[in-house]
């Protein structure tokens, strides 16, 4: 039982990257340059005869929305979808909404970079009463309040996502089940690190571009056997995409 492909992407381009805010779990939607991106991933895939069994994503629009348009380019909208707040961006804390600049004016690029990519540092929490606090979400009402975060670092993103890999994707794509998984790029991170093997040094310094599908090819264990990222083509860029 052969074949099984992981493909994990970075939502487009959201609202939030385009107003270089830290945006974490505040559910800011797509820019008109990331409905774009997710449609042109979803015409790639095509293009390269991309059959999934199943779909993935956060519990935020951005993931939602990017897997939709991805479906639709793909012929594949009757797919089945998931949804788990353990694919959500890593929580910012006190810092979620902010734009960035502004906040390295107030607090020094030293201090946000630390907050920003430091494997186990975590940025100001949000009060458990705040309205900014995911237990006050509606959209979480069924997940333990105590498992919800008021802030995260790099370390605690991991540990939150890891339990998602482990019971829900790893043993479908040891069934030889192709998954897509649209999610963001803090859960990206996680993610790559445990398939690649990862140091906390190589994991914090990943780059992720947006609306960019990454392949993994599974053997059957689970484990990859090889990665890339598709990369675009003039080909596939045109509004009909080929058949398959």
């Amino acid at each position: 039982m052969t074949g099984a492909k992981l493909v994990l992407m970075r939502h487009g381009q959201s609202l939030g990257n385009e107003a270089n805010l830290f945006t974490g779990w505040n559910d800011l939607d797509l820019s008109a340059n990331g409905h774009e991106e997710a449609r042109r991933a979803g015409r790639l895939m095509r293009h390269h005869g991309f059959r999934f069994d199943a779909a993935h994503s956060s519990m935020l629009k951005r993931t939602i929305h990017t897997l939709h348009h991805c479906l639709d380019e793909l012929d594949q909208s009757w797919l089945p979808e998931y949804r788990s707040w353990r694919l959500n961006e890593r929580h910012y804390g006190a810092l979620q909404g902010l734009n960035k600049d502004d906040t390295i004016a107030r607090y020094g690029r030293e201090q946000v970079q630390q907050w920003r990519r430091s494997f186990d540092v975590t940025p100001p929490a949000v009060k458990p009463d705040s309205p900014r606090h995911p237990g006050n979400d509606p959209r979480y009402a069924s997940i333990p309040r105590c498992d919800l975060p008021c802030a995260e670092s790099l370390a605690m993103t991991m540990k939150r996502v890891l339990p998602y890999w482990q019971d829900t994707l790893l043993p479908a794509l040891r069934q030889g089940r192709s998954l897509l998984v649209v999610t963001h790029g803090t859960v990206m991170r996680a993610l790559i690190s445990h398939l690649d093997g990862l140091s906390p040094e190589e994991t914090q310094t990943l780059e992720i571009p947006t609306g960019t599908p990454l392949v993994y090819e599974m053997d059957d264990t689970g484990n990859p056997e090889q990665s890339h990222y598709l990369e675009p083509s003039d080909i596939i860029l045109g509004d009909t995409p080929p058949p398959f």
